[in-house]
């Protein structure tokens, strides 16, 4: 299992913020943001190595379900 923020929304911040510094603010009055979206996979497949059951209501919040 894991649980983490979006990668593209990272990357897309990422953007936002050399633009920014390109266009001459500084770094430093950008302001710190938080991610906003997370995304929560499963993976049966490794799980069942494991011999872990994964119940039916955790899979029911997955974003992502790989088997």
């Amino acid at each position: 299992m894991s649980y983490g923020s979006l990668i593209g929304d990272a990357f897309r911040k990422v953007g936002v913020y050399a633009g920014h510094i390109l266009n001459g603010e500084k770094p430093s009055d950008l302001p710190v943001e938080r991610p906003t979206r997370f995304d929560f996979a499963v993976n049966l497949k490794t799980a069942k190595d494991l011999n872990l059951t994964i119940p039916r209501t955790l899979l029911g919040f997955a974003d992502t379900v790989i088997e």
